[in-house]
């Protein structure tokens, strides 16, 4: 059921890869809730997956950019702000990538250059993101910047590598970046920090099935599914969550707040 929570407002989605993303399920949801905006991913992204079939769903056009890249990120802002016929309402920052993941490089033997280009894809790009919408002045008053992160940022998961730190990164980012969009602009700046979700990224991290079964146990309410982190992630958009700022926000079905339950407990063979 659409509420039209998006009516009329502009915005840029990054990071949608194929139907499993967490972008993709957003720029849906956004769709249906009626927004127009404009997809983003880099070249190499987008030749892997499925982006045209998702702008064609919703009528968005599709601006090719590295998220490292200050030129092509201005370029970005520029360009949307021509095709949608305004300032921009609200951008989801939906970008993550670790070379030492993805070769099974121990964290406690980081590759110091893949560490540096992880921390410069997944989090320094956000900064850069933030910095070129305030230079150029793109983003409305009110408007809403929205990051995916993870628990790990805040706790240690042996398994999620450097990535940890990298979304610890970013968390900072939009807590300090937050704070002067803020004072200057009344834009809002937020994280939020997603059950385990069976995206192509989050699939790849080694062990993660046992992970997302031991996290479903652990949380409440079960795991978040991608599609419901897109509703809260729309909900962030929206003019209901105006003062909602420099916040890093669990949407993990109540795992961040569990110590242990009754069915972890059965696992190991112990009565609760």
């Amino acid at each position: 059921m659409a509420y039209n929570l998006l009516k009329g407002k502009r915005g840029i989605i990054s990071g949608a890869l194929n139907s499993s993303s967490i972008a993709w399920k957003v720029a849906e949801k956004a769709h249906e809730e009626g927004a127009t905006f404009v997809l983003t991913n880099a070249p190499i992204a987008m030749r892997m997956g499925e982006l045209n079939a998702l702008a064609e769903k919703t009528g968005a056009e599709i601006i090719p950019a590295d998220a490292t890249s200050v030129d092509d990120i201005t370029n970005l802002f520029t360009k949307s702000q021509e095709i949608l016929g305004g300032k921009i309402d609200f951008v989801l920052h939906s970008i993550g990538m670790s070379v030492n993941v993805r070769k099974n490089i121990p964290y406690t033997e980081a590759n110091y250059d893949y560490f540096q280009k992880g921390m410069d894809v997944s989090a320094l790009s956000f900064h850069k993101m933030l910095s070129v919408a305030k230079k150029l002045d793109a983003i409305n008053e009110w408007g809403s910047v929205v990051a995916l992160t993870y628990a790990a940022a805040q706790r240690t998961y042996s398994f999620y590598n450097d990535m940890a730190d990298i979304k610890a990164a970013l968390e900072s980012i939009a807590r300090s970046f937050g704070y002067h969009y803020g004072v200057e602009k009344k834009v809002r700046v937020n994280t939020v920090s997603q059950s385990p979700t069976k995206t192509t990224a989050g699939s790849g991290i080694k062990g993660f099935g046992d992970f997302f079964d031991f996290a479903d146990a652990m949380s409440p309410l079960g795991n978040a599914t991608a599609e419901q982190c897109a509703d809260y992630c729309i909900t962030l958009f929206s003019d209901l969550t105006r003062m909602v700022t420099m916040q890093n926000l669990y949407h993990d079905g109540g795992y961040s707040s569990t110590g242990v339950t009754s069915t972890i407990l059965e696992k190991f063979g112990i009565d609760s």
